[in-house]
């Protein structure tokens, strides 16, 4: 998948850290707005939608001020959502790890199948969809319609990303017969038990219940999505992902850490940092998770890169790794 699209599916997941709009949509003219006028003419001219239908869509598209703050603020580089004290109250929680486990169970068969198909591991596949929905519990409450009008018709550091997924969310809404008015998702337009954007899911949705249809809130289908990536972006069955390191003392700053800060063992040992078990490969990220009295230290493998290729932030795929983990 496109390096951008993926971070951005990662900024598009509200429902575990951060709260809900606290100041509902309000009724906007988005007719008034030039901008407006010249999209209306693309999907008229480009793609051959009825003038009268784009109108009647748009005409009732609402403004959603809290969407539109989130994306006007200074986006600074290497900055993620949510601390990792946050992850563990909201993603690594007693309820969810329990949730996890029944969810292996119930959906065994197609993990399985999965597992067959794309030699991925199923716990890791139930990983991700716990990250980003909470097992499919927390698809979104958000009208798609009025998010991404919103943000592809004011000013915001993601404007032109944001236009082009109002494009793919009206053609999405044509191929598969749904009603834009009804579409609900993300406070930024993910849609589903993975979050997938519009042009994302056009792209990379499958039909993997066979059931005639490519469907973002279906479970079975998002397995197929996951299962499909990993395998796409090297995952290795065998391989190791992630190994808890020792250290002195109780807060490290010694080196600079991170899934783009990779050393050599020979270097890491220099700094007094080694494996709690035998670490297969040369070559570690090195990862650190602060919490409220100590840092955790972890070697990330190749297959912990392939993680952050979905999302590339350490906390989300140390959240992915340690839920797998607890129910192997």
């Amino acid at each position: 998948m496109n390096r951008v699209v993926i971070y951005l599916m990662w900024l598009l997941i509200p429902f575990i850290l951060v709260a809900n709009s606290d100041r509902p949509p309000i009724k906007y003219d988005f007719l008034k707005k030039s901008q407006t006028k010249i999209f209306i003419d693309k999907m008229v001219s480009r793609y051959h939608f009825k003038r009268n239908y784009m109108r009647r869509i748009m005409s009732d598209a609402k403004l959603d001020r809290d969407t539109l703050d989130r994306y006007r603020g200074r986006y600074r580089s290497g900055v993620t959502v949510g601390t990792w004290e946050r992850f563990k109250d909201h993603v690594l929680d007693r309820d969810t790890l329990k949730k996890a486990k029944k969810f292996k169970r119930k959906y065994r068969n197609i993990l399985k199948r999965a597992s067959r198909e794309y030699q991925v591991s199923p716990e890791y596949i139930v990983g991700f969809i716990a990250v980003e929905s909470k097992l499919g519990e927390n698809t979104g409450d958000y009208r798609l319609l009025d998010s991404l009008s919103t943000l592809a018709f004011h000013k915001n550091r993601m404007q032109k990303f944001f236009y082009n997924e109002l494009v793919n969310f009206f053609l999405m809404c044509r191929e598969q017969r749904y009603d834009p008015r009804k579409v609900k998702g993300s406070f930024a337009g993910a849609m589903g038990c993975v979050q997938q954007m519009p042009s994302v899911y056009r792209r990379y949705g499958m039909d993997y219940d066979r059931d005639g249809k490519r469907d973002p809130w279906s479970i079975e289908d998002c397995v197929g999505v996951i299962a499909r990536f990993m395998h796409s972006k090297g995952w290795k069955n065998r391989d190791q992902v992630a190994i808890p390191a020792l250290y002195n003392g109780k807060r490290f700053t010694k080196l600079k850490t991170g899934y783009k800060r990779v050393y050599t063992l020979t270097t890491l040992k220099r700094y007094g940092v080694t494996p709690k078990y035998r670490y297969r490969e040369s070559k570690a990220s090195l990862i650190k998770l602060r919490n409220s009295n100590y840092d955790e230290l972890w070697l990330g493998a190749k297959n912990f890169k392939v993680l952050m290729k979905y999302n590339p932030s350490s906390n989300y795929g140390m959240a992915i790794h340690k839920i797998a983990k607890s129910i192997k």
